[in-house]
């Protein structure tokens, strides 16, 4: 059964949550609170889908203006920090890849995140999938 986006729910969504350019950090923090109470959500209705989008979006923006990347950081670099940023162990992200030994591996440098392994850490730590990518 395909689920089919009302507008109109929607729009009850947006008035609720009144999504704009984020400009401080209390914004960004209570922006990624909702995103964070969307993924905890088991299934997401097409609308609650486009406002994850739409506030993923302007958490990016923030930031990437005001915590801009290192140029010699890499995708496991990355990866690494936000772990040791959120107290996380390799057993943690058993989720995102699958099994221990492809978990192992990527933290060990000797497999490349996948564009699949991309998205799923991407939601994870709520941010662009694009950051684990070369």
């Amino acid at each position: 059964m395909t689920l089919t986006f009302n507008p109109d729910v929607y729009a009850n969504l947006l008035s609720e949550v009144l999504p704009q350019a984020i400009t401080t950090e209390a914004e960004n923090e209570k922006a990624l609170a909702r995103l964070e109470s969307l993924l905890q959500k088991e299934s997401l209705s097409p609308e609650e889908d486009r406002l994850y989008d739409l506030l993923l979006v302007l958490v990016e923006q923030f930031e990437q203006a005001n915590y801009p990347l290192q140029t010699h950081s890499t995708p496991l670099s990355r990866l690494l920090h936000l772990m040791e940023s959120n107290h996380l162990k390799q057993t943690d992200l058993l989720d995102v890849f699958g099994s221990s030994g492809i978990v192992s591996e990527v933290i060990n440098g000797k497999r490349e995140i996948s564009k699949t392994h991309a998205q799923k850490l991407g939601k994870r730590f709520n941010v662009s999938p694009a950051l684990f990518l070369v």
